[in-house]
């Protein structure tokens, strides 16, 4: 079996994102998996699954390859989640992703994990965040989306961290854009001697798009 690249996309569908944002969210996913399936190197390598987190945490779609991954309209209710969404998406992780064995057998390659949320967890959620950064079990990029998000929060979990102007339809979208750029570049870049030595570089942000790395 060949070396995969999970993404794991973490998003947030409280009550909050209710109407627009939840549109531009499903939009978004549709894109992404157009974008992806007709990309020669990510149908090769990239394996994707969806996590959700409203007043609870579900995994939607199980890490599946991209050719077969279509992703469910998402719908906006309840509260905000977000420990339960970091020890699911840690379970998810050590139960799918394959580790590299003992007798020096590579596994998949580190996934890939974008989480976005555009408010305050409703749970305890610090510990949670903690041990999956401790654990260092993947390249974990935050999307603070809005004025009602707190990067803060997430740069406990992850030095890479972007803020969205607003949660409209052309932020979403245009993050969603910059998602599937990534993952794109990182389905090229695995097994290359620079990945192997430094990680993925992802592609910077596009620009006048309402979307800024958070420092």
């Amino acid at each position: 079996m060949s070396r995969r690249l999970p993404i794991y996309l973490v998003l947030d569908t409280s009550g909050s994102m209710d109407g627009a944002p939840i549109n531009a969210v499903n939009q978004g996913l549709q894109v992404f998996q157009a974008a992806l399936q007709s990309d020669p190197r990510a149908l090769e390598t990239a394996f994707v699954s969806l996590i959700t987190f409203d007043s609870a945490a579900r995994q939607l779609v199980p890490l599946t390859d991209v050719q077969s991954f279509s992703p469910p309209a998402l719908q906006a209710t309840g509260t905000t989640m977000f420990g339960e969404a970091l020890k699911l998406l840690e379970q998810c992780i050590s139960r799918e992703v394959v580790a590299n064995s003992t007798e020096g057998q590579k596994g998949d390659w580190k996934p890939l994990v974008f989480i976005m949320t555009d408010g305050q967890p409703t749970d305890a959620w610090e510990a949670a965040a903690d041990a999956l950064k401790r654990k260092g079990i993947g390249n974990i990029i935050g999307c603070a989306a809005g004025d009602a998000a707190d990067e803060n929060m997430l740069k406990r979990l992850t030095p890479t961290v972007v803020k969205l102007s607003d949660t409209n339809q052309q932020s979403i979208a245009a993050f969603f854009k910059w998602v599937t750029a990534s993952a794109k570049v990182a389905s090229a870049s695995v097994g290359t001697a620079n990945a192997a030595q430094q990680g993925i570089a992802l592609p910077p942000p596009p620009p006048n798009a309402g979307i800024v790395i958070v420092p």
